[in-house]
């Protein structure tokens, strides 16, 4: 009697742990930023009555550069420009009257410090900073003449006076990385200048390039 035996596949299943791939990191350390962006600028309190803008609002353009020598902190230098249109204003006791229309520049350069948080696996950071400089090209000042034509004798005139003053800045915003090295930024500023009446906040919105 013949016996035959059959040499088969044997089969293990052994169970292995896969490792996902690591997140893409969007913002790196030792990282330079250079963002253009476009502002909106818009006075503390009534336009009347400030003393350095003496506008209710103004757009213009910035440019801030930044050294991140740690992804969640940096180092930098903001500089805006705007187009503040402003008018002389004659009051003569009764009545008040505005010239024509006065459009100059007004502007400001500031040293910045940065805080941002990269969200995990996420192309979005929000960040905030503090800056310290100096803003030019506002102010208002006033004086006196005779006009024996006016009720009271006199008539007071205010007028643009540019000078540079002090100003401190503190602000927060998002950005949005379509690409490491490309984003989109968008942010809030509120500028506190020496002297009363003055400060005013600045919108910007502008693109980001990461080195």
């Amino acid at each position: 009697m013949a016996s035959a035996a059959y040499a088969g596949e044997t089969y293990s299943k052994e169970s292995k742990s896969v490792t996902p791939p690591p997140c893409p990191q969007w913002y790196a350390d030792n990282e330079f930023n250079l963002t253009l962006s476009g502002v909106y600028v818009w006075t503390g309190n009534d336009w009347r009555d400030d003393r350095y803008l003496a506008v209710d609002h103004a757009w213009g353009g910035a440019i801030d550069a930044k050294y991140f020598v740690h992804r969640y902190f940096g180092f930098g230098v903001q500089g805006w420009a705007a187009r503040a249109e402003t008018h002389d204003i004659f009051e003569n006791g009764f009545t008040r009257v505005w010239g024509p229309e006065n459009a100059h520049a007004v502007g400001g350069v500031l040293g910045t410090f940065t805080l941002r948080f990269p969200i995990n696996c996420s192309r979005f950071s929000p960040y905030f900073w503090l800056g310290g400089g100096g803003v030019f090209g506002g102010g208002r000042d006033h004086d006196f003449f005779l006009d024996r034509t006016q009720p009271l004798g006199f008539v007071r005139r205010e007028f643009d006076d540019k000078h540079t003053k002090l100003v401190g800045q503190v602000g927060g915003g998002v950005e949005i990385r379509f690409t490491p090295h490309i984003g989109w930024t968008n942010d809030v500023s509120w500028n506190v200048v020496s002297g009363s009446d003055n400060n005013f906040g600045i919108a910007r919105t502008g693109l980001n390039f990461a080195f």
